[in-house]
């Protein structure tokens, strides 16, 4: 079996899909790689360090997308919505691809691929459970995503984070809010109190304020009912109106003692919510700074304009995009191994077993033997509920 790593080709994406040191894992097994020159030159490695992991160049794109029967790839069909199309003719009937795809947003693309006979694997879908913590992409991007945005805001904020005393007086801490206590918000909490700042942090769920304390941050506490506030899968539940806007009207007291607030909050598959408006930033401190790291959907805060800095009424908001990218070298090494712990999973003696038995094949695994097959992207695209029969015969690579 050949597994193709090929460079990435959205603009702005440094990361690569894995690394010489997980290739080197698979020295003594029948798996080969294969990978495209120049694919981890972003993400600080270069094709000598490769060769000398045991993969192979390859001559180019298309020999690479020829010969490898796994294509692993960091931005996918789906989710590189800039110039993934590109592929599309390189691809063979048999073929999977595995990477991110953003599914519920893109579903579009699942029947492309279904289309061409190839089969793929969504990273995003794999299931929050403790079996598949090292396959958990999501959790391993957005614990970076969570430490760069405090040093985002930090560099922008007029104040340094930690309270000092000087000879020329006595400067006081920062505070810092967090707004979404998943993985993001939870390593924004714990990175902004070691630089020294007063840190705080709301969370929708009732589960998260034991995780906020955990990291040194003080929970906000708001007079609402949040009895169905989260998923099965421990996500965040898209809200109603009326739950908004009442979170708000508490919220606008609490942002106007704030220095730099940061906004995690993300529905998958669905528009970010508005945690913050435009009136609500009127009541902010002149120099606050606002890191909006849930952009990419639209942003928490009204005002967020993708890959730009607005000014508002004194106030910064940074709305970034991909910021994982940022961190190139440790986002690889991360999505590397949660590859690897997968790849482990649906490789045995050299060959692909898509086991539909197995939860988080079942979950994960979009398309297969020419069909959609993952039962939330086919309700998404409209289409009826394959029964469990239809989809395991569909399940031979």
């Amino acid at each position: 079996m050949i597994i193709g790593i090929p460079a990435e080709t959205r603009p702005g994406e440094t990361r690569v899909a894995m690394i010489p040191a997980t290739i080197q894992t698979w020295a003594d097994s029948p798996v080969s790689f294969l990978i495209e020159s120049g694919a981890g030159v972003s993400a600080g490695f270069s094709d000598g360090d490769y060769t000398a992991a045991g993969a192979t160049l390859a001559a180019n794109r298309d020999e690479l997308f020829g010969r490898a029967d796994i294509l692993l790839q960091v931005q996918s069909f789906g989710a590189n919505t800039v110039s993934a199309d590109a592929d599309l003719p390189r691809l063979r009937p048999g073929q999977l691809v595995l990477g991110m795809t953003d599914p519920l947003a893109n579903p579009a693309a699942a029947k492309q691929l279904a289309e061409r006979g190839v089969d793929s694997l969504s990273l995003e879908l794999i299931p929050r459970i403790s079996r598949a913590q090292s396959m958990d992409v999501l959790s391993s991007m957005a614990t970076l995503a969570g430490y760069h945005a405090v040093l985002m805001g930090a560099v922008d904020a007029p104040r340094i984070m930690p309270m000092l005393m000087t000879a020329a007086g006595t400067l006081t801490a920062a505070r810092v809010f967090i707004m979404g206590a998943g993985v993001a918000g939870l390593q924004a909490c714990a990175t902004a109190k070691r630089l020294g700042a007063i840190v705080e942090a709301y969370d929708v769920r009732p589960a998260a304020q034991e995780q906020i304390i955990s990291v040194g941050a003080k929970p906000i506490e708001l007079d609402l009912d949040t009895g169905t506030s989260e998923d099965k899968g421990g996500y965040a539940k898209a809200q109603g109106e009326d739950f908004l806007r009442r979170q708000r009207e508490l919220m606008t007291a609490v942002l106007a003692q704030q220095d730099i607030v940061i906004t995690t909050a993300a529905v998958p598959g669905a528009k970010s919510p508005i945690l913050i408006t435009a009136d609500m930033v009127k009541h902010m401190k002149p120099g606050a700074v606002i890191v909006d790291i849930a952009a990419e959907r639209g942003g928490n805060c009204e005002l967020t304009q993708l890959n730009k800095t607005v000014k508002e009424h004194g106030v910064t908001i940074l709305g970034p995009e991909n910021i994982p990218a940022r961190h190139a070298l440790h986002a690889s090494q991360m999505y590397s191994k949660n590859i690897e712990t997968l790849l482990k999973l649906i490789i045995e003696d050299g060959a692909l077993q898509l086991d539909f038995e197995d939860e988080i094949v079942r979950e994960a695994v979009v398309t297969c033997g020419g069909a959609v097959v993952n039962s939330r992207i086919r309700a998404a695209l409209g289409l009826p509920e394959q029964v469990p029969q239809e989809r395991a015969a569909g399940a031979g690579s």
